[in-house]
C-alpha cells in the first residue's frame, strides 16, 4: 500500500461526492419533468416519440400496469436480441463473417443484456458482428438502464406523495432517461474516448506481420460508443474478451479513470434526486454515505490483500520456507499500466455498481482479496450498485432498518413520512431472500452436478469460488467473473440465464407492490418519537443490517470458499 495509491482512491472518491449534487438535480428536473438546457432541442424529440406511439404522457399508471408494462417491454427486446444474434451471419455490418450463435448462448446473451447484467460467455471480437454489438448490446445498454432508473423513480415516488394511487408513467420515464440522460452524456463520453486512442469504425480486422515475424490479427469497430454507455449505465459488456484491461478498450489512466468516474456517477446521482424529491435532500445524502461507507472498507480491504502478495512467491534473498510477502504485492492478473491501487479500486467499484467490467481477472486476485468483489455483489448491488436498481435495493433494505427500530421502541415504524407496516415488510423480504435463494441454490447444484464441475479449471476450494463468484455475478445481475470457470455450455448457459431473470425481474415485482402500497399512505409529519433517518445513527443501523444481513446468509458459503483458501495459502498449499 503506497501514499501514491490512498491519493488515487481519496481523489476518486472527492470527484464523485462533488459530482453528485449537479447531476442529481438534471436528472432530477428530467425526470419531474421540469425545464432543462436542453430542452429547447430534444423537447420535439420526446414529443415526436409520443405522438408516433400513441403514448399520453399525462396518463399516469398504477403499479400493475407500470410493472406490465416494463415486463412487456422486456420481453419484446429479449426477442428481438435473440432473433438478431441467431441470424447475424446473413446480416449486414459483419466483416469478419461472423457466425450466428448457438441457441443456448443467444439465449444466455439476450436474457444477459435486457437485465443489464451484461455476463459474457462469449469473446465480444471472436463471435459478435459489428451489427449486433450496435444494434443489439448497445441499444440494450441503454434501455435497460434506462429501466433501472424508471423503476427507481418509481418507488421514490411511493415514499414522495402524499397520496396517491399512480407512480408515473413507464414509457414516459423509460423515454426520459434515454433521450436527456444517458444519450447526450454517452455522446460526449464516446468523443473524449475517441480522442484518448479507442477505436470507433467498421473496418474489418487488420492483419499484420509482428517484429517476430507472426501473423496477427488485430481487432477494432465501434468500441467507444459501446464502452461509454457500458459504463455509464453500469451494464459492463464488453466489446473485447480482455474488457477494460484491453488497450483498444482502455487505452490510459486517464480512460481508466473516466471509466470508474462514469459506474459510479449515475448512481451516485439518484441518492441526490431521492432526496429533492422527499422534500429532503439530507435523506439522500444518508443513503449515499452508507453506501460510501461500505465502499470505502471494501476498496480498503481489497487494496490491503493484494498489497500483501502470496507468501507462496518469496521475497529475494529470503529463505524460500518462511512465509515471505510477495515483493511489490500481487501483480498477477492485474495491468501494469494501472497497478495494484487502480486495478483493487476499479474491482471495488465494478462489483458495486451491477457493472461487471473489469481492468484485471479476479480469478488471480489473492483469497481475501476476490472475496470482497463477491461480498460486494451478496449484498446486493446496493453499494451505488446498477444505475436505478442500486437506489431502489438500499431503499428496501432501509425499510428493514427503520422496522428493526420500530421494534426496538414499540411503535409503527415511519420512513421519510410513510408508515412501514406488515405488507411493505412482507413484500420487502420477498425481494431481498430471492437473491440469495437463487444464489446459493443454483451453486449448490452446479457443485455436485458433473456438467457444473465439469467447467471448472481449478480444484478444492478456489473451483468452488468460481462457480459461487458466477451465479453471484448472475444474480446480482453483476456479470463480472472468475474468468477460470468455462461457461460456454448448455448447463451454465441456461442455469446462469435462470439466475439473472431471478435477479432482476423476481427482486422488481415485489419491489414495484411495495411502491404501490406506499404511494396509497398518507404523509405522516414527524413527531417527537420518529426516529430521525437523516443522521448518523440511521446511517450506522442502515450499514449493520446490511451487513449482518450479507454475512448470516453467505458467511458458510465464503468459508468453504475464500476464507478456507486463504488459510490454505498460509499454510503453503495453492490451487
Amino acid at each position: 500500500m503506497t501514499t501514491n495509491g490512498w491519493i488515487q482512491i481519496l481523489v476518486y472518491f472527492g470527484v464523485l461526492t462533488l459530482l453528485t449534487r449537479p447531476l442529481g438535480g438534471f436528472i432530477y428536473r428530467v425526470l419531474e419533468g421540469k425545464p432543462t438546457i436542453i430542452s429547447r432541442v430534444l423537447g420535439p424529440i420526446e414529443r415526436g416519440f409520443y405522438k408516433l406511439a400513441g403514448v399520453k404522457p399525462q396518463a399516469e399508471q398504477h403499479w400493475t400496469t407500470y410493472t406490465m408494462a416494463m415486463l412487456i417491454f422486456n420481453l419484446v427486446c429479449f426477442v428481438s436480441l435473440y432473433a438478431l444474434q441467431l441470424a447475424q451471419k446473413h446480416l449486414p455490418l459483419n466483416p469478419q463473417g461472423m457466425d450466428n450463435l448457438t441457441p443456448d448462448l443467444a439465449f444466455n446473451t439476450a436474457i444477459s443484456f435486457i437485465t443489464n447484467t451484461n455476463w459474457q460467455s462469449y469473446g465480444g471480437e471472436s463471435t459478435m458482428s459489428y451489427l449486433t454489438q450496435m444494434l443489439g448490446l448497445t441499444v440494450h445498454n441503454f434501455v435497460s438502464a434506462a429501466t433501472g432508473i424508471a423503476l427507481a423513480m418509481a418507488l421514490v415516488r411511493g415514499f414522495a406523495r402524499r397520496s396517491g394511487k399512480t407512480l408515473g408513467n413507464f414509457w414516459v420515464d423509460l423515454t426520459r432517461t434515454t433521450l436527456y440522460i444517458l444519450l447526450p452524456l454517452s455522446i460526449v463520453v464516446a468523443i473524449f474516448l475517441i480522442w484518448q486512442g479507442m477505436p470507433q469504425n467498421l473496418h474489418a480486422y487488420t492483419d499484420v506481420t509482428t517484429l517476430e515475424g507472426a501473423k496477427q490479427s488485430i481487432a477494432q469497430g465501434p468500441v467507444a460508443s459501446q464502452v461509454a454507455i457500458k459504463m455509464l449505465g453500469t451494464n459492463g459488456g464488453g466489446f473485447f474478451n480482455a474488457n477494460a484491461a484491453h488497450p483498444f478498450e482502455n487505452p490510459n489512466a486517464i480512460s481508466d479513470f473516466l471509466q470508474i468516474i462514469l459506474i459510479f456517477l449515475t448512481p451516485a446521482a439518484l441518492t441526490n434526486v431521492f432526496g429533492r424529491m422527499v422534500k429532503s435532500e439530507l435523506q439522500g445524502w444518508a443513503i449515499y454515505s452508507a453506501m460510501a461507507v461500505i465502499f470505502l472498507a471494501g476498496v480498503t480491504t481489497l487494496y490491503w490483500a493484494e498489497s500483501q502478495g502470496n507468501p507462496a512467491f518469496p521475497a529475494m534473498g529470503i529463505d524460500q520456507t518462511a512465509s515471505a510477502l510477495q515483493p511489490g504485492g500481487n501483480m498477477e492478473g492485474k495491468e501494469a499500466r494501472f497497478g495494484i491501487a487502480r486495478s483493487a479500486l476499479f474491482a471495488t467499484i465494478t462489483t458495486d455498481a451491477s457493472c461487471g467490467a473489469v481492468n484485471g481477472m479476479h480469478d488471480s486476485f489473492t483469497p481475501l482479496g476476490g472475496m470482497v468483489p463477491l461480498i460486494n455483489i451478496q449484498l446486493g448491488e446496493v453499494i451505488f450498485g446498477g444505475v436505478g436498481s442500486g437506489l431502489y435495493g438500499m431503499l428496501l433494505y432501509a425499510i428493514i432498518a427503520v422496522f428493526i427500530a420500530g421494534l426496538m421502541v414499540g411503535r409503527t415504524p415511519e420512513y421519510v413520512g410513510k408508515k412501514i407496516e406488515a405488507r411493505e415488510v412482507k413484500m420487502t423480504m420477498l425481494a431481498i431472500l430471492c437473491l440469495p435463494a437463487s444464489i446459493l441454490g443454483f451453486t449448490a447444484l452446479a457443485a455436485v452436478l458433473p456438467a457444473g464441475l465439469a467447467g471448472l479449471n481449478n480444484q478444492g476450494p478456489h473451483g468452488f469460488s468460481e462457480i459461487l463468484y458466477a451465479f453471484t455475478s448472475a444474480t446480482g445481475n453483476n456479470g463480472s467473473a472468475f474468468a477460470g470457470l468455462t461457461a460456454n455450455t448448455p448447463f451454465y448457459n441456461l442455469l446462469l440465464a435462470a439466475a439473472m431473470m431471478i435477479g432482476r425481474f423476481a427482486f422488481i415485482v415485489p419491489m414495484m407492490a411495495v411502491a404501490g402500497s406506499l404511494v396509497a399512505k398518507k404523509y405522516t409529519h414527524p413527531s417527537a418519537g420518529t426516529f430521525p433517518t437523516d443522521g448518523g445513527l440511521f446511517i450506522s443501523l442502515l450499514v449493520g443490517v446490511l451487513l449482518i444481513v450479507g454475512g448470516l446468509t453467505f458467511f458458510p458459503a465464503l468459508a468453504l470458499g475464500p476464507i478456507v483458501e486463504h488459510l490454505s495459502m498460509l499454510a503453503g498449499t495453492t490451487y
